[in-house]
């Protein structure tokens, strides 16, 4: 865990917090926050997840978790698909 510390954060940070204090275990808590949640997106996403969900089951906040890491990829992919589609365009409108 000491290694993720370093590059963590804020957000990342105090999602592992959170999951602390409402008692997951420790290593559950590293692998969410710093492993899955480490970007912004997700654990801010995971945050507002934890607040209005008083004590989700290990399994909800894994799926909660799984659901987060699917929309990011989707929203990564839509990204992608625009961008090619841009250039696409640019060829259409400009030539080779």
């Amino acid at each position: 865990m000491e290694t993720y510390l370093g590059r963590a954060s804020e957000q990342t940070k105090q999602l592992y917090k959170v999951l602390l204090s409402k008692g997951y275990p420790k290593e559950l808590c590293a692998e969410i926050a710093y492993k899955n949640m480490n970007t912004d997106y997700t654990a801010i996403r995971m945050l507002g997840y934890l607040y209005r969900v008083t004590n989700p089951r290990i399994e909800d906040l894994v799926d909660e978790m799984l659901a987060i890491l699917s929309d990011r990829e989707a929203i990564i992919q839509k990204k992608e698909l625009e961008h090619a589609q841009a250039v696409i365009n640019d060829m259409y409108k400009n030539g080779l």
